[in-house]
């Protein structure tokens, strides 16, 4: 008996590892080949068509159409959406993901579903709903034009309207985080004596830290690239409500190439920031 579980031993050691897919190796290499056409076609090709674009004729007009006082003025103006928007919907993620990942209370299935509300929502039909509220014919339009309040074709409106758009992505990143860290180390942190702050300051915060700064990330690259829901409610006031996917807009289409994708080469430098930023975070949350 002990001889024919030593010889099943040694038959399970001698045994090649299992492979970890079983599809052929040419199946394999296609995929991985797609993927990487893929990659090209859609990702690598449009970043180097892009600066090709803005230095087509030399980097005398790269650096004029950059320093184009309407394009400065919509990179000032994009900084100032994003700067805040994105506190707004830091707030906001964080107290709707603590209460619904913490507490159980009547209409909490709605707050999710609401959460998700942007994302299910076209960004154009969201900067109509804001024409339909503080239009002239609007709702608050009447109330508005009396006290001499401007919230369309203005930076409030196009700040609402950007908020608006990007404030599920907080509180969808640190939701499931919440929820799979439980409420075990509140409740002994809250045993202990600690208060409602220092509980959140102390345990909380540390444990959502990464997924927090996350979260941020993403909302900050949505919030720079916003189009659709800003371009309703811009007026496209050139050097006032113009950000700067709209400046690349205006530039392409009065074939003012250049200075479009040099404004475009702009964007293109911020969203590579934005990416490398988010795999950083990524590497750390992995190392943690």
């Amino acid at each position: 008996m002990t001889a024919s579980v030593a010889g099943l031993d040694r038959s399970i050691a001698v045994r090649p590892r299992a492979r970890s897919t079983s599809e052929p190796r040419v199946v394999r290499w296609t995929l991985i080949g797609v993927a990487l056409v893929f990659l090209l076609l859609f990702l690598v090709v449009p970043l180097v068509s892009v600066f090709a674009g803005a230095l087509a004729k030399g980097f005398g007009p790269f650096l004029r159409g950059v320093r184009d006082p309407d394009t400065l003025a919509a990179v000032r103006l994009t900084l100032l959406t994003a700067a805040v928007a994105v506190p707004l919907n830091l707030g906001f993620g964080i107290a709707a993901s603590w209460a619904i990942a913490k507490f159980n209370f009547r209409g909490k299935n709605l707050l999710v579903t609401l959460i998700d509300l942007p994302f299910a929502v076209s960004p154009v039909i969201a900067g109509m709903v804001f024409v339909l509220l503080f239009g002239a014919q609007g709702w608050a339009g009447p109330w508005l034009r009396d006290h001499d309040i401007r919230i369309l074709f203005a930076v409030p409106g196009i700040v609402l309207a950007t908020t608006f758009v990007t404030f599920p992505f907080v509180a969808r990143e640190l939701i499931p985080l919440m929820e799979e860290q439980g409420t075990e180390e509140e409740e002994a942190a809250r045993v202990l004596g600690a208060s409602g702050w220092q509980i959140f300051r102390r345990v909380t915060l540390p444990n959502i830290r990464w997924g927090l700064l996350y979260g941020v990330i993403l909302c900050n690259a949505r919030a720079m690239g916003e189009f659709g829901a800003v371009s309703v409610v811009s007026g496209h006031i050139r050097g006032v409500t113009t950000t700067l996917p709209l400046q690349v807009e205006i530039l392409y289409n009065e074939y003012n190439f250049t200075a479009a994708f040099a404004a475009a080469s702009l964007l293109t430098l911020l969203a590579l920031v934005t990416l490398a930023a988010k795999r950083w975070v990524e590497r750390r949350r992995e190392d943690t």
